[in-house]
């Protein structure tokens, strides 16, 4: 695929066609459904955490849902009657979830890990800090004073969606994408109160698209562009398997992708006017970068080959949005070796017992940037109190 479709997609004027909507018959417009995405944003959640902000409930819901994880664990006692009903209801799967689906999207995962850790982690990332809103809206709010926690807590549930149990009772994500929801209405009480916003409440609707499509809609066309064979099922699967985390995360079903058509019809549609340079993303992009390379090497001898990576997965324009530096040597050398890599690495996954010694490495990698970012503290989505200190 020519680099133009391959990332500039991301960020070009096209559009395919109209927004897909789940449990319909056919894909319809938000805007003929009666509804932009721009101006909606959680009609559930915000109003109870407001009142929960209100009556100084927070702090003690943040203690009593701590320990609160499995997908298939009973809330903890105490909580407001109304946080109750509707975690009830939250947590729950949409009745169009197909457990079929999701069982073989945690395959594709185990097999696909090192693809869409990087994807996902890396190049999810550098996207996100050329998302002006989204810069902004992580830069004033409390998790832009800690990076290094901020990441781990996206960690938290970006790993928990691609875990072999994602969705099953023992797993954690149903409960970590309600209570990322809860941490977004609390940043839309939050953040119009910081002297630093001005404009619309941020994480509306239309933001969390946006946001979603730089995960799964980018990554599996890095993938097709990467000639990774995906067999149809397994496409279906993963997009599916985003599809259920988004209703979770309270973005309306009739907003959501039904298919990866309407996936990219709408990504090309809502990306190129919510994408550009900003003073705070290029901060954030250096702070991310540097992270990277002490994870990789301690000394920060790895920041040119995490530049040069970063470049490689979100192409030129991003990367000069976010002032990454040039690296031609590294870049040179990326570009010719991971296609290489991906061939050697695809001709042994049909190999018996590679995609299990693929997921151990990948799960091995996975438990080490959290280590590393939690300092070995437990970590966990919590509701946040303040915006960034001034």
């Amino acid at each position: 695929m020519a680099e133009l479709s391959r990332r500039e997609m991301l960020v070009s004027g096209g559009a395919w066609g109209a927004l897909g909507v789940l449990g319909m018959s056919a894909p319809v417009t938000a805007h003929a459904a009666g509804a932009d995405p721009r101006w909606v944003w959680d009609a559930e959640a915000d109003p109870l955490v407001a009142a929960l902000f209100e009556r100084g409930k927070v702090p003690e819901v943040n203690r009593l849902l701590w320990n609160w994880n499995r997908n298939d664990q009973p809330l903890p006692d105490g909580l407001p009657g109304d946080l109750r009903a509707f975690l009830e209801t939250a947590r729950r799967l949409p009745d169009w979830a197909d457990r079929g689906k999701l069982e073989t999207a945690a395959r594709f995962s185990q097999t696909r890990g090192l693809y869409l850790n990087l994807l996902n982690g890396v190049g999810g990332g550098m996207l996100s800090t050329a998302i002006p809103k989204e810069a902004r809206s992580v830069y004033y709010s409390a998790g832009g004073a800690n990076m290094e926690d901020r990441v781990a807590k996206t960690s938290v549930l970006g790993f928990a969606v691609g875990a072999l149990n994602a969705y099953r009772p023992d797993g954690t994500c149903a409960v970590n994408a309600v209570k990322t929801r809860l941490v977004h209405a609390a940043v839309r009480y939050l953040l119009p109160k910081s002297p630093h916003w001005s404009g619309a409440v941020p994480i509306s609707q239309e933001d969390m698209l946006v946001t979603w499509h730089t995960l799964p809609t980018y990554a599996m066309r890095e993938l097709r562009a990467w000639q990774v064979p995906i067999p149809p099922a397994d496409s279906e699967a993963y997009l599916h398997v985003w599809q259920v985390t988004a209703h979770l995360l309270g973005i309306r079903d009739d907003f959501i992708p039904a298919t990866w058509s309407a996936a990219q019809a709408q990504s090309d549609r809502v990306l190129p006017p919510n994408i550009g340079p900003t003073r705070e993303g290029v901060e954030l992009t250096d702070i991310l970068l540097g992270q990277l390379a002490e994870q990789t090497s301690p000394a920060g001898a790895g920041r040119p080959l995490c530049n040069a990576l970063a470049r490689f997965l979100v192409g030129d324009q991003v990367a000069d949005w976010d002032r990454i530096p040039r690296e031609p040597f590294w870049e040179a050398t990326i570009a010719t070796m991971w296609p290489i890599l991906v061939r050697f690495r695809e001709g042994l996954v049909p190999l018996p017992l590679v995609p299990e010694i693929a997921w151990t490495i990948d799960e091995a990698l996975r438990q080490y940037i959290l280590l590393y970012l939690t300092k070995g503290k437990e970590t966990k989505i919590v509701i946040p109190t303040g915006n960034r200190p001034s």
